[in-house]
């Protein structure tokens, strides 16, 4: 591996490492900017032709051949609520890497890479009408930015599998979990319901918070708390509004009485980039999504054989 890749790593390290993003902008129809982390980002080129494909959800907008791969493509405008690319001759291919899987997205124009502040990144209000396909906005330099929820569109094309196999069912069944109680942090509501899901499976009561802000904020006020049992461990997605995954987990390790929670960072992001920064910020594991069965033996290996407080 070349030493240039790996001190773009080391850079790009340190900024999420201190609750910054780094976001390529683009726009669609209109003069509204979106936005996509950039670790998720392969390449964009010019859209290379593409191969109809029989019976495919409306979303998608056909498969093209990519670097000896042919990926699905999907129409982030028909996503995002604007017309048609797929006949535009001057639209983007995003390509995008997501859980292991590479797909591509039709764009209308790539504007230019930006970090943001994750402390400036907000829930939408309904009020702007951007609906369950954007899950943060921000502004860069005046203007409004709409973070774009990946995850949601790809989970409305795809059956992604949520339930236990019998096997770590009952092997969960087995360990008796109860009452220890985990905490589910993710900005995205179909990950927190695949969360939610998949614990309930496993007789795990869940805490839920929508950003590391929240989860903080709820970890400190149940720290205080003598008689509450607690929290045993955390599972965070790691890019949120407002405070991040690995903020998240820096902050419950500078705390003395978080600082022993068990912390699972859980993200679509996976690669050298997040092994170097678990292991920058002292997260006890990093799992893809989405991947039940691993997931829940994660889980099972961090909790303690007995139940203790934090």
């Amino acid at each position: 591996m070349s030493g240039a890749w790996m001190d773009k790593v080391e850079q790009q390290t340190r900024l999420a490492g201190h609750n910054r993003i780094a976001m390529l902008l683009f726009r669609m129809g209109d003069e509204q900017l979106f936005g996509i982390n950039v670790f998720k980002v392969r390449e964009v080129m010019r859209r290379p032709p593409l191969e109809r494909m029989p019976g495919a959800l409306p979303l998608v907008a056909g498969s093209c051949d990519y670097r000896g791969m042919t990926i699905p493509v999907i129409d982030l405008a028909v996503a995002l609520g604007y017309p048609s690319l797929r006949e535009e001759p001057s639209a983007h291919l995003m390509v995008t890497e997501f859980s292991r899987t590479v797909q591509g997205f039709l764009v209308a124009e790539p504007q230019r890479l930006v970090h943001c502040e994750g402390e400036a990144m907000a829930a939408p209000a309904p009020a702007l009408g951007f609906g369950t396909r954007v899950n943060a906005v921000t502004r860069v330099g005046g203007a409004l930015v709409a973070v774009v929820d990946v995850e949601q569109v790809l989970a409305s094309l795809n059956a992604t599998p949520t339930e236990l196999s019998a096997p770590m069912q009952r092997i969960a069944r087995v360990h008796d979990l109860q009452p220890r109680r985990v905490m589910v942090v993710d900005d995205s509501l179909v990950a927190r319901n695949q969360l939610v899901n998949l614990f309930r499976q496993m007789d795990v009561e869940c805490i839920v918070a929508q950003d590391g802000k929240e989860a903080l904020q709820r970890l400190e006020e149940l720290a205080q708390v003598p008689d509450d049992d607690g929290v045993t461990l955390v599972v965070s997605d790691i890019e949120m509004p407002r405070m991040d995954g690995y903020a998240l987990t820096r902050a419950i390790r500078e705390t003395p009485k978080l600082r022993s929670l068990k912390v699972v960072l859980h993200s679509s992001i996976s690669g050298i980039f997040n092994e170097a920064m678990v292991r920058e910020v002292n997260a006890d594991r990093f799992v893809a999504k989405f991947q039940p069965d691993l997931l829940a033996q994660t889980v099972l290996e961090l909790m303690p054989e007995r139940f203790e407080q934090f």
